[in-house]
């Protein structure tokens, strides 16, 4: 199978990384790594559960699992900031969150995700999307009632999702409080402390949210 994201396809029966057509030699172990994040995607793998995979019944500092995590990051371009493919788990690990594409497969149009505030509408980006009161996150909200790094929505090949980051006010999806990260679909209605934000999904590939019956 040949998986092609941005300039670089990954061929996982000849181990072959190519980058604009050229090979780009890979350690085996940083190769591993890079199919192990791919083959899990979206999901965030934790690192002490890929030091075990990586390194069995061996003690390694957490600068071995970092610094092969920069080779794959060098080896597929990923240094752009605003669109990252693999994401870090700040705490935890990390998580493949670029388009992936099976060579072969017609791409499906993909969703644009916007966010509807009471005076502007902001669209989301691939990757994640940090949301609060903090200048620095990708959805600025002036609102004290909003926690500087309030929430997190993901967007991927399969969709997007939200995660309420510990904020001190909460987060709502519909009424109902986020908890764990939760999928996202066109029209729902977010609260994140006293602010309300409508999500729309625009395009083909955009999931529909089912609503109750009798309901508008």
């Amino acid at each position: 199978m040949r998986l092609a994201l941005r300039d670089c396809v990954v061929d996982l029966d000849t181990r072959e990384l190519l980058r604009d057509g050229a090979a780009v030699p890979l350690a085996p172990k940083a190769w591993e790594l890079l199919v192990r994040l791919l083959r899990d995607r979206p999901r965030a793998l934790a690192r002490a559960a890929l030091q075990d995979e990586l390194w069995p019944n061996t003690f390694v500092t957490d600068s071995s699992l970092s610094n092969l995590m920069s080779e794959v990051r060098r080896a597929i371009g990923d240094d752009d900031e605003a669109r990252p493919l693999i994401r870090t788990v700040h705490g935890f690990g990390y998580a493949f969150c670029g388009d992936v594409l099976a060579m072969g497969e017609e791409r499906a149009p993909e969703a644009s995700w916007r966010l509807i505030l009471a005076d502007r509408e902001v669209a989301l980006h691939p990757g994640e999307n940090l949301l609060g009161r903090s200048p620095e996150v990708a959805v600025w909200i002036d609102d004290e009632g909003v926690s500087r790094r309030h929430a997190r929505i993901v967007v991927g090949d399969a969709g997007a999702t939200l995660e309420d980051l510990g904020s001190k006010n909460g987060t709502l999806r519909n009424g109902e409080r986020v908890t764990v990260a939760v999928a996202l679909a066109d029209r729902d209605e977010l609260c994140l402390g006293p602010v309300r934000i409508a999500v729309r999904a625009l395009g083909a590939a955009a999931p529909t949210r089912t609503r109750p019956p009798g309901g508008g």
